[in-house]
């Protein structure tokens, strides 16, 4: 991504790496060089795995295709585990914004790529500060799912 400053006398291009700017925002992300239907296969098998609920799948590319719009196969995953997200919601209720946790699988030109919300980053969002929750734990649980999505 290319990103021009332009100033009172002069115009400056700067070369900004959207992976980068994804880390500072609280986004993670990992390639999977397999196919999507396979990822998204891993992804399901994944959640079930770890004992976490499957809520809803969101096919963001039907939905764009149903307004005549295109859009590269996404889709937003979202699961969670009440026993887990509860007391992050009980800390802050803001959290029901982020939660229940939310992976996307969308095709781009380097393969599929997976993202989901760092826990450590809502912490911060919801100024979680002062609870004692295992976010540790969680950002292992969800980058275990991302992992075994890609086939790592």
């Amino acid at each position: 991504m290319w990103k021009t400053l332009i100033g009172t006398a002069m115009t400056i291009v700067v070369a900004m790496p959207l992976m980068g700017q994804a880390e500072e925002h609280g986004v993670r992300y990992l390639q999977s060089s397999d196919d999507i239907m396979h990822v998204e296969q891993r992804l399901r098998d994944a959640i079930e795995e770890k004992g976490l609920t499957l809520m809803s799948v969101v096919d963001h590319t039907a939905n764009a295709e149903g307004v005549g719009l295109s859009l590269p196969m996404t889709r937003t995953f979202i699961f969670g585990n009440p026993k887990v997200g509860t007391p992050m919601m009980q800390c802050q209720g803001s959290m029901a914004l982020d939660l229940p946790q939310k992976m996307v699988v969308r095709e781009t030109d380097e393969g599929v790529r997976l993202e989901w919300n760092s826990p450590h980053y809502m912490a911060e969002r919801h100024a979680l500060e002062e609870c004692d929750l295992p976010l540790d734990k969680v950002a292992g649980v969800l980058e275990g799912v991302a992992s075994a999505a890609a086939g790592q």
